[in-house]
């Protein structure tokens, strides 16, 4: 089987690939062209996610082709350890207290403490979105990407001048490890990657020069390990804050994106958000569940392993197709419907599952729903172009639109009240 990722209708309509490949018999395929095992059903992924004795996290973050020798040769410089999505037993579940004890992960610590960063960062850009009224925006860059940016800045005390080149070494290391570069590109990409790692130790430096605490994250972390490296070394720290500035932007960015392209490419959808707030919860975890940011995870069999009848042998790389999972008959009524009002919503694994479950989970939830409520509360005549096309960045894991140009309209529409998602033909599979 070949899964053709970075070209064709995987970029435009992946849902059709993924019914493909869950209506196969087998469950488990060999693409030829990627070199990788695709495991897509719910029951398989799900497992495969919890058993790190088995699907291990080495090499997680290593580029799924081969790269060319200089861009090579860069990428052996990023002496980063590993600590979060590369990392297995005993460091990982190490280096995952450290997180839970330095970065606010449940709803009710996410709200106390970063509530307050989000409601002012989606205000500056919702503000400065009203003032483009009867203007043309592209959502993604404008608001979508912008605003996890920006709050994770704030979460690890990084300075706003720094976004632009942030955004794009953050680009840059997923079209670096998951994309297809050629090799001109690829050892551009790998030195950005090598500057962002030396940006992020130059991070923590500047707070252990300092000597003062504070109460970013990068702060915290340092206060934690307190001088002691078989708890957390600075590296460690270092690594840590390198990863967050990616994890933590660019995934809550495309649940962003996709909730916004799902509630407006149906105009009820939007009218719906903007007449009754409560329902923005429901909407956000079946965009989770429909449209996950990550559709694609990577595992290294540490042992063979059989899953239905089919046997991965060791040392074999595969791909954990979450966004096949998501829509697997076996657990989800009408898979391919968009309904916010389905009772089995909550069983998708858009944030992983298991020893490596999304820290960032309560934190996202928190940024799309305050976005979703405070947007169309401003502009509930926010409307896509006409003529809107949808397609995605080549990749094999980030499912990143390209763009989502809309015009701006403050004034609500006056064709009909709005319509209860699922109470009408209106909810239908798109």
């Amino acid at each position: 089987m070949r899964l053709s990722p970075f070209s064709g209708v995987y970029l435009t309509d992946p849902a059709s690939m993924w019914r493909r490949i869950l209506d196969d018999p087998a469950g488990v395929h060999y693409a030829e062209d990627l070199g990788l095992w695709l495991i897509s059903r719910h029951a398989h992924v799900r497992h495969a996610l919890a058993d790190a004795a088995t699907f291990g996290n080495a090499l997680t973050l290593a580029p799924v082709y081969e790269v060319c020798p200089e861009a090579m040769s860069v990428i052996m410089q990023i002496d980063a350890p590993p600590t979060t999505a590369a990392a297995d037993p005993p460091v990982h579940p190490r280096t995952r207290r450290a997180l839970r004890a330095t970065f606010a992960n449940t709803p009710d610590r996410v709200e106390a403490e970063y509530g307050p960063i989000v409601r002012r960062r989606v205000d500056q850009l919702v503000a400065r979105l009203i003032a483009r009224q009867g203007g043309q925006v592209d959502l993604i860059p404008e608001f979508a990407t912008e605003l996890p940016l920006l709050v994770v800045l704030d979460i690890l005390g990084v300075p706003d001048a720094d976004i632009g080149r942030i955004r794009s070494w953050a680009d840059g290391q997923i079209a670096l490890i998951w994309g297809q570069p050629d090799p001109e590109e690829q050892v551009r990409l790998a030195r950005g990657l090598l500057e962002f790692w030396h940006y992020c130790r130059e991070l923590v430096r500047q707070r252990l020069d300092s000597g003062q605490g504070g109460d970013d994250f990068i702060s915290r972390a340092l206060a934690y390990r307190d001088d002691d490296d078989a708890v957390l070394s600075v590296s460690e720290v270092a690594s840590l804050a390198f990863n967050l500035l990616v994890a933590g932007h660019e995934t809550t960015a495309g649940l962003l994106a996709h909730a916004l392209d799902q509630a407006l490419s149906t105009p009820q959808r939007w009218r719906a958000l903007a007449a009754d707030p409560q329902s923005v919860p429901a909407f956000v975890a079946e965009t989770l569940r429909f449209a996950p940011a990550i559709d694609g995870w990577l595992r290294v069999t540490r042992r063979d392993v059989t899953l239905g009848e089919v046997t991965i042998p060791a040392g074999a790389r595969c791909l954990l197709l979450i966004g096949a999972a998501n829509r697997d008959p076996a657990v989800f009524a009408h898979p391919d419907r968009f309904d916010p009002h389905r009772s089995d919503g909550r069983d998708h694994l858009s944030f992983g599952h298991g020893p490596h479950f999304c820290i960032g989970a309560a934190l996202a939830r928190l940024e799309a729903g305050i976005a979703l409520t405070r947007l169309a509360a401003a502009i509930p005549g926010l409307r896509l172009t006409p003529e809107q096309h949808r397609s995605y960045k080549p990749n094999v894991a980030f499912r990143a639109h390209h763009k989502l140009a809309a015009i701006v309209d403050i004034m609500a529409p006056v064709d009909g009240p709005a319509v209860r998602e699922g109470a009408s033909a209106e909810a239908h599979a798109t």
